[in-house]
């Protein structure tokens, strides 16, 4: 009886982590974005391996008061739809992953890795 027991619990933990690698998933690589902070300088941020499949607001710019965030460049290895509004909202373009950097003519505020939310 303690080996089925055993077994049981052992598949049990086994069936937990498998689910729990599931929903905390993340895009491989960086992303980058440039933007230009209180003193005209120029930043860039990297996120490096970002969770997929959430809406992100980005450091310094995630905020429609604010100033957006240009340039964006996805070195992950999961697409990733940028968008100009705060909260996934807005004109939104799909950067392919492994891409080269977009144009600094591309603004955001918010991304989303993986496939885009319909």
């Amino acid at each position: 009886m303690k080996l089925r027991s055993t077994l049981g619990a052992c598949l049990g933990a086994v069936t937990l982590v498998l689910s729990m690698t599931g929903s905390a998933q993340a895009a491989e690589g960086y992303f980058h974005y440039k933007y230009v902070d209180g003193w005209g300088q120029e930043r860039v941020v990297t996120l490096h391996d970002p969770q997929s499949g959430h809406c992100i607001n980005l450091h310094a710019v995630g905020d429609d008061d604010e100033v957006p965030g240009y340039g964006p460049h996805n070195q992950t290895d999961t697409p990733v739809t940028v968008y100009l509004g705060a909260s996934c909202k807005g004109a939104s373009w799909r950067l392919k992953a492994n891409g080269n950097p977009a144009k600094d003519t591309l603004e955001v505020r918010s991304v989303r890795f993986g496939d885009p939310v319909k």
